[in-house]
């Protein structure tokens, strides 16, 4: 096997990993957002009342500050699969391709097109045409996170498609098999679902900060009204669909599971860790120790220990109390009770398909179709263990997630997501009472959302795709086959300058917005 730069491969994830993270700080305001303001807009247009038409133009300017910033980094990122993973590009063939063209010309132009009405149309068309145009924008904007999420739940669970030996491309033979995926159709609507949560708990955060500053109250309170509805379905709906993803996570990626709960030996009647914190078990966590762990070495010596609910996890991965959950060991080791078999073989298994695969072309050149045959046949009855026989030699480590990362992101997760649940109840509550402009400290509670809902939204992102680690498409291709044949130094140059960029960008947004919140609605 050829000699792997593991800087390079280090640079190319943490400069993808860096674009995402920054990308993700816009989407998910752009995604909810979007259906506020097509709410508000049709309040105004069935009563005519002025007052809703001042409330979604000045939410209306806060988005487009937001979107126009969303689409730079996201231009980039799509970029970064031909500049940086050029390998991963090629194998996917027009699997991966075909979801984000239908995205580029069908979402994104109709987003594009709609909005350029929604924020120039006003006096210029008529309400209904305006109203239109701004649901119009709302839906494209979605539709554009389906089609991402179709070829990112398609790298968790690659689907509708068959490996052609002769191009060494992925074809796709099932569209809809791709497309009804149900690790993407669960992936679309939890994250979807989270993005109105957070485009809610952006509203209630600035109309906090105005009603604690004594600025438009009528106006914030009319806000937060429509926020803590809209955020309390998107939050109900988030740990709905979340229950849905953790129930894939275990079907299809189970040491993503495994990891997310620091499950090291696996039961039946398995309990999930409601509050607790994963741990080195040979040792205390110390400084080196965690610097391993965040390298992603050493993860069969760590698990997580803490407040525990008994058949928890096996409730949620299987809605059976009595059901078997593996964890690292059985999954690393084997568990031959279980039927599980072991990375070894499986690693063994791979090695015979990629063999076969090089056999295959080799006879086919030389013409023996009969030979062709028979490694084909080899190759095809190994191939879901391909991407393990590239590890051959390899530390077991590397096939093992960094699980103190992906078990503190989502618990992250869960846990401010059940805070969020209670958190709208109180809100509307308040509002519907006449008593919000009165509490403060719900009202700081509201302002301290903001940066939690930010929290939250990058944990969901870390937990799913540094939990599938080290696949880029799972069980078939590793991160470091999938990288283009480039110099690191570039992607470390173009690493900082990205950085540097994507802060000023954030900079930026954060400054102009908060010049438009201090004017408040009646600018």
């Amino acid at each position: 096997m050829e000699h792997i730069n593991w800087e390079l491969v280090d640079w190319s994830r943490a400069q993808f990993a860096l674009t995402a993270l920054y990308h993700w700080i816009f989407v998910p305001l752009t995604l909810g957002l979007s259906f506020m303001l097509a709410i508000m807009e049709t309040i105004y247009v069935k009563t005519g009342d002025e007052k809703w038409l001042k409330i979604e133009k000045f939410w209306l300017k806060l988005f487009g500050i937001n979107f126009a910033i969303g689409v730079a980094t996201g231009i980039i990122l799509e970029f970064e699969f031909g500049t940086n993973w050029s390998n991963y590009s090629w194998f996917v063939g027009d699997i991966f391709g075909a979801p984000l063209a239908i995205e580029g010309i069908m979402a994104f132009f109709m987003e594009s097109t709609f909005v350029a009405i929604m924020f120039f149309g006003w006096n210029k068309v008529s309400k209904k045409t305006h109203l239109w145009a701004t649901w119009l924008t709302a839906i494209g904007s979605n539709l554009s996170a389906l089609w991402i999420l179709v070829a990112n739940g398609w790298m968790q669970n690659p689907v509708g498609m068959e490996f052609n030996p002769d191009t060494m491309r992925n074809e796709m033979h099932d569209f809809l098999a791709v497309l009804f995926n149900p690790v993407a159709v669960n992936k679309f609507l939890h994250t979807i679902t989270s993005a109105y949560t957070f485009a809610a708990l952006f509203v209630i955060a600035i109309s906090s900060y105005l009603l604690i500053k004594g600025k438009d109250k009528s106006l914030a309170k009319y806000s937060m009204l429509i926020a803590s509805i809209f955020g309390f379905i998107g939050i109900s709906a988030t740990i709905i669909t979340g229950d849905g993803s953790a129930k894939q996570v275990a079907r299809y990626q189970p040491m993503k599971l495994a990891s997310m709960e620091g499950l090291k030996k696996g039961s039946r009647g398995a309990p999930i860790i409601a509050i607790g914190k994963p741990k080195h078990l040979k040792s205390e966590p110390t400084h080196k120790e965690v610097l391993k762990d965040l390298k992603g070495e050493d993860q069969l010596n760590v698990a997580a220990e803490g407040f525990e609910i008994p058949y928890g996890l096996s409730v949620l991965a299987f809605n059976d109390p009595d059901a078997f959950v593996p964890g690292i060991d059985d999954l690393v080791y084997g568990n031959e009770k279980e039927g599980i078999p072991s990375y070894q073989e499986r690693i063994k298994s791979g090695k015979i398909s990629i063999e076969a695969l090089a056999n295959y072309k080799k006879a086919k050149k030389s013409g023996d179709t009969e030979a062709a045959k028979k490694y084909l046949a080899t190759f095809r009855a190994h191939f879901k263990d391909f991407g393990y026989g590239y590890f051959d030699g390899h530390d077991l480590n590397e096939l093992v997630p960094p699980v103190a990362i992906t078990f503190t992101s989502f618990h992250t997760m869960v846990i401010l997501g059940g805070w969020f649940f209670i958190f709208f109840i109180l809100v509307f509550r308040a509002v519907m009472r006449g008593t919000i402009e009165k509490n403060k400290w719900l009202l700081r509670l509201g302002v301290l959302g903001l940066p939690l809902g930010f929290i939250v939204q990058e944990a969901g992102w870390i937990t799913a795709e540094a939990g599938r680690m080290p696949w880029v498409i799972q069980d078939l291709m590793p991160t470091f086959m999938a990288v283009s044949h480039i110099e690191s130094t570039s992607v470390m140059i173009t690493f900082f300058l990205f950085f540097i960029t994507f802060t000023a960008l954030l900079i930026a947004e954060l400054k102009i917005m908060s010049t438009e919140i201090k004017k408040g609605f009646s600018n």
